[in-house]
């Protein structure tokens, strides 16, 4: 089982996406979500990356809290 904590830093790793601060911003800053459009329905998700965040969010897994965190974030 993973017991490592989870942050927006771990969670763009786990995304493959690259996750140094600046990077995680400028990916925040470029990629906003219209409130009627779930997060995992976002275009900019590969397949693989929409199922992660799905199945995480389905199973309220370790994974949900820094998801729904991302989540918000795209949306301000």
């Amino acid at each position: 089982m993973d017991t490592s904590p989870h942050s927006l830093t771990t969670l763009f790793a786990q995304l493959g996406l690259e996750n140094d601060q600046a990077a995680i911003d400028r990916f925040i800053a470029d990629h906003r979500l219209a409130e009627h459009v779930p997060l995992e329905e976002a275009p900019f998700w590969t397949p693989a990356q929409a199922s992660f965040i799905a199945e995480s969010l389905k199973a309220d897994a370790d994974w949900s809290e820094v998801i729904d965190e991302l989540n918000t974030l795209l949306r301000k």
